[in-house]
């Protein structure tokens, strides 16, 4: 298979994301570079500390980046993580996980999961509160939001508090072709989206698993409420409301926002005014689950 020189190709390709962020960057209390040693791979990190944070034991927010899965770092993240440190009080925890093809389904799940035991373990040297703890991420990077959140409840560990999902892909077995594309080169050419879905989920029982595809999964009233962000204009929308019922039927709290006339991943690549307003919206929520217990 040619996965893996393709992959580390489409990784030279300049992040536009990266070069034109969002948000301005603000400073922060401290920023601190953190590598953990887990069973896929030795992992980068970087906590955020607020401007101002006095208080010990403070609640924290894991942040995913996106990027197919096989693309980016977590620096990408950077000017979103320093205004949610700072907008929340809260410590923001942001992760390199590993990238697919070389560490596909399950290992960035399974990566993140210690990252968290790691995290708790580690909570007073952090000066983190392990009962307050926010997970979430945009595209491939709410899939892995999500599916963590299913992995816990799987191995009777406690939820988070919230869980942000933002222009979330929750769905492997869907072929792109039959979701609704509007770009017109990718709508043209779903054979890269599949490429790329290819590169996670090799095989077809991966892709049917419910922590690839998170639509799939069979969920109870005990999984974290869930702040779903949608982009009209985005493939994966089907797939983000569909799972955000799923949630509501099962007794979940959801909390559903629609961004009129954006594309996927919006909130890194504007519009500028609505992706001001998605990050408002997220550290709102992140603020309101912190001070929840």
């Amino acid at each position: 298979m040619f996965t893996t020189p393709i992959a580390k190709l489409l990784r030279l390709v300049p992040n536009q994301a990266k070069k034109n962020p969002m948000i301005p960057l603000q400073q922060v209390k401290m920023k601190t570079e953190v590598i953990v040693e887990t069973s896929v791979q030795l992992t980068h990190i970087s906590f955020y500390y607020p401007l101002g944070a006095e208080k010990k034991k403070l609640p924290v927010y894991i942040n995913f980046h996106g990027g197919a899965f096989i693309m980016n770092e977590k620096e990408m993240d950077d000017p979103y993580c320093r205004f949610l440190a700072n907008q929340t009080g809260c410590v923001i925890l942001n992760v390199d996980y590993a990238k697919a093809p070389e560490y596909p389904f399950p290992k960035p799940i399974e990566q993140c999961y210690e990252i968290i035991q790691w995290m708790k373990r580690k909570a007073d040297g952090l000066n983190i509160n392990p009962e307050k703890v926010m997970v979430g991420g945009q595209s491939s990077g709410a899939n892995i939001a999500a599916a963590l959140c299913l992995y816990l409840e799987e191995k009777g560990g406690n939820q988070p508090l919230l869980q942000v999902l933002s222009c979330p892909m929750l769905d492997f077995v869907t072929s792109h072709a039959d979701k609704p594309e509007p770009d017109q080169w990718r709508s043209r050419y779903p054979q890269v989206a599949s490429f790329l879905n290819t590169c996670y989920v090799p095989e077809k029982e991966q892709a049917e698993h419910p922590l690839a595809s998170p639509v799939r999964a069979d969920v109870s009233d005990r999984l974290a409420p869930a702040l779903i962000v949608t982009a009209e204009y985005d493939a994966f929308r089907p797939e983000a409301e569909f799972y955000a019922e799923k949630l509501k039927k099962a007794g979940v709290k959801v909390q559903e926002k629609l961004f009129k006339d954006c594309l996927h991943a919006f909130t890194h690549l504007g519009p500028k005014e609505e992706a001001e307003e998605a990050w408002n919206l997220i550290a709102n929520k992140i603020r309101e689950a912190a001070e929840s217990l």
